[in-house]
């Protein structure tokens, strides 16, 4: 749980980093690509990641720039990259300029239960980073380059003059 506006502002600096170069490796040929029928698309899982963010910060009171959780999935992947942009930006100048860190302790009622805010926020970032691992397969599957994250992906370690893992 955050229990810090600056630790926030960190943490989800660079996630909203990793998510933004996941959708940067997004086509607009990718965004059907699922892994079985009854599952969600990559653009789906993408538009979700997007429309997660202005939806709960509602729930928190915050209002932000950006689709809302029923809008439909664009059909181009710029889209999606330039949603993610501006409601993942939208979201920390809004906490920056809206909370202290105070407010992290103030309690919503989302879904039945009492959440303090700091801890609606880690929710938020592990949600994000839940779904861009999903992601991370169905991309492997459209024939794309998986961007390195928290260490090199398979294509990542020729940046660091080696080969992958063996399997």
């Amino acid at each position: 749980m955050f229990t810090a506006i600056e630790h926030f502002e960190k943490t989800w600096s660079q996630e909203m980093k990793f998510s933004q170069n996941v959708l940067d490796a997004l086509t607009d040929e990718s965004l059907n690509q699922a892994v079985a029928d009854d599952h969600r698309t990559l653009g789906q899982m993408a538009w979700h990641i997007v429309t997660t963010i202005p939806q709960m910060a509602t729930m928190l009171d915050l209002n932000l720039e950006g689709p809302d959780h029923k809008t439909p999935v664009p059909g181009r992947a710029a889209e999606i990259k330039h949603a993610y942009k501006l409601v993942s930006e939208s979201l920390l100048g809004t906490i920056k300029a809206e909370w202290d860190d105070a407010t992290l302790q103030h309690e919503d009622d989302l879904w039945g239960e009492r959440w303090k805010r700091g801890r609606t926020l880690q929710i938020l970032i592990a949600h994000e980073i839940h779904h861009r691992g999903q992601m991370t397969v169905l991309m492997r599957q459209a024939g794309l380059v998986v961007p390195s994250i928290y260490g090199p992906a398979k294509e990542g370690w020729a940046e660091y003059g080696t080969a992958p893992p063996e399997v």
